[in-house]
């Protein structure tokens, strides 16, 4: 036993046991390391690169599938429109078939009237004014006109508001 003893305190032994100590703790942290990698082992990564590879080649496709269902929205949407018009222009070309509907309105757009009625025409004073100025360059010559918009072309322009 005391053989024993002195092996157990001697330098060499103590030396032994803390180096097989410091080996057992290595060999967990490297377990550990090697859990931490095992999360993304070449397999994960070969399947990340498939999923981002079917990505990019269907996003094209996917982007013309919804363009073309947008553009479709568009031509129905436009044919209803069409079809609106057509019936609506359908419905006054009946009205214009009747002959009391032609007759109103020819008589509202042309002034026209029937023998033995009176037609009026109220002039607005202020139209009859402004016709009045337009025609100040009407009475002129027409190179009387063009000298004077050149003058008026040469000159300083006008100030902006």
């Amino acid at each position: 036993m005391a053989v024993k003893d002195r092996d157990r305190f001697s330098t060499a032994t103590r030396l032994r046991v803390l180096g097989e100590q410091t080996a057992a703790r290595v060999y967990r942290s490297q377990t550990r390391r090697q859990a931490r990698r095992s999360r993304l082992t070449g397999r994960a990564a070969l399947l990340t690169l498939v999923l981002c590879s079917l990505i990019v080649a269907l996003a094209f496709p996917i982007r013309q599938y919804v363009s073309q269902r947008a553009d479709i929205a568009d031509q129905l949407r436009e044919q209803e429109e069409a079809r609106a018009r057509v019936e609506q222009l359908r419905d006054d070309k009946a009205r214009w078939q009747d002959d009391a509907y032609a007759e109103q309105r020819i008589r509202e757009r042309l002034h026209y009237v029937m023998p033995g009625e009176i037609g009026y025409t109220v002039v607005d004073p202020r139209t009859d004014e402004e016709h009045r100025a337009d025609r100040g360059s009407a009475d002129r010559a027409w190179y009387t006109t063009l000298w004077g918009a050149l003058d008026r072309a040469d000159g300083a322009p006008a100030p902006s508001p």
